[in-house]
């Protein structure tokens, strides 16, 4: 038995809070609150900053944490804090404290506090990048395409600070964990992956009990079967554990609330300051070039495979094979003014009526003419799993090069792969990189806009 020792890893935790609780507490005495006692209310402050960190996991930030991980982290800490700070008025009944005063206090607290965050996450990256820092020693057992890649991650992300040592193949004829055990504890391994799919039940229950008797991390790669690729739930039914099979963030109501209310503000926002003002222009040219609606409307699949109206501006002559072919590539339906704002993808715009009325939402899978769902629906795997959340406006697909015509059967099945992503990863941070990438490429015109 061989205990890992002289990690300081475990300090840098505690390092951030104690930075975090410095910064708190200075900068009260930056502005003039008005407190009866200066003492009880930085003693509230700390003590209320360390319990909504536990609850928030704040400083649970990995070394593959991403940055888009980290922003979700500093708002809702945010959010919480500012809740207990005004919460101390009532609290210890202090009327005379001043609310300006307590708001700038709030400002810049959150901001030296946000800055120091994402400043100590770069600056741990380049750390271990650059000077080699921070560094974990690791093993890797079994020799397939998983534990391939998995090497080559730990050797091109250098950031990760990951040093990856040796591989054990288990069909090597010498191949032994007594081998690998005594390399282990030799070579100062941190941690040992191993795939799964290559030990026996009893080799995985030999390597647990090395790993917990030596204090080593033991970390597992997924099998073949694929299963266990998938981004799981794990809950408890009293004391059982159970594992779903795919883990919906849109289902959980607090980010259905909150996603509503965004899609909510920003259709209103769009309806009321360009809608107002374009639709009478657009009308006017759509109805000089060729007679018919403004509008189009066209039957499309949304949640739970419900159909619903779905509304642009008519690009097209009117034609009896607008609701059963999809635009092509020299369209020869397709108008002057329509190749202009389908290129732009102003043609869209009038769906945030849709977002407005619930039907869709301005993210999410690109919804199907009902004809082509069913289609797809036979032809393509897991297809019907968009249907598990609202269609949207955009989403990561369309800026992601997989949007307008199926060309190919790649098209398709590559479509549904990064929705099935979008709505197994789904945050507001990606809402929002969705809408800008959206923007970035409509100005620069996109070369299946048509």
């Amino acid at each position: 038995m061989s205990y890992k020792q002289g990690r300081y890893s475990n300090l840098m935790k505690p390092f951030f809070g104690i930075v975090d609780l410095c910064i708190i507490n200075v900068t009260v005495f930056l502005f003039d609150i008005n407190l009866s006692n200066t003492y009880i209310f930085c003693i509230y402050l700390s003590l209320l900053w360390v319990i909504i960190s536990l609850i928030n996991n704040f400083y649970e930030v990995q070394r593959h944490t991403r940055i888009l991980q980290i922003i979700p982290l500093l708002f809702k800490q945010i959010v919480f804090y500012s809740i207990a700070l005004y919460a101390f008025i009532g609290f210890f009944k202090q009327p005379t404290i001043s609310r300006l005063a307590l708001g700038n206090y709030l400002l810049v607290t959150l901001i030296f506090i946000s800055a120091f965050k994402i400043l100590a996450f770069f600056l741990l990256k380049k750390y271990r990048s650059v000077l080699s820092g921070n560094t974990r020693n690791v093993i890797v057992i079994g020799k397939n395409q998983k534990t391939r890649q998995l090497i080559n991650t730990f050797n091109s992300r250098l950031d990760f600070g990951y040093k990856f040592k040796t591989q054990f193949s288990v069909n090597e004829n010498d191949f032994s964990l007594e081998k690998c055990f005594k390399y282990i504890i030799d070579n100062d391994i941190d941690e040992i992956y191993f795939s799964i799919a290559e030990l026996s039940n009893k080799q995985i229950n030999r390597l647990i009990d090395f790993a917990d008797n030596n204090l080593r991390e033991l970390k597992f790669i997924p099998d073949n079967k694929d299963i266990f690729s998938r981004k799981m739930k794990y809950e408890y039914y009293d004391y059982i554990p159970i594992l779903s099979l795919r883990d919906i963030p849109l289902q959980e109501s607090l980010n259905k609330y909150l996603k509503r209310l965004f899609d909510i503000l920003f259709s209103s926002f769009i309806i009321v300051f360009v809608l107002s003002w374009l639709t009478p222009i657009l009308a006017i040219f759509i109805k000089l070039e060729s007679k018919g609606p403004v509008f189009f409307k066209q039957s499309r699949n949304g949640f739970n495979y419900e159909e619903f109206d779905c509304f642009k501006f008519r690009s097209m002559k009117p034609n009896e094979k607008a609701h059963l072919h999809q635009a092509t590539k020299g369209d020869q339906r397709i108008t002057r003014v329509g190749a202009f704002i389908r290129k732009t993808s102003i043609d869209e715009l009038p769906q945030f009526f849709n977002v407005l009325f619930g039907n869709m939402s301005v993210v999410g899978p690109r919804p199907h003419m009902v004809s082509h769902t069913n289609m797809y629906a036979q032809r393509v795997d897991k297809f019907m799993v968009r249907h598990f959340v609202k269609p949207g406006i955009t989403g990561l697909a369309q800026i992601s090069g997989f949007r307008g015509e199926i060309e190919m059967e790649k098209d398709i099945i590559n479509r549904v792969k990064y929705d099935i992503f979008y709505i197994e990863n789904w945050s507001l941070l990606l809402d929002l990189k969705i809408i800008i990438q959206t923007f970035l490429n409509a100005l620069r015109g996109e070369e299946k806009a048509y």
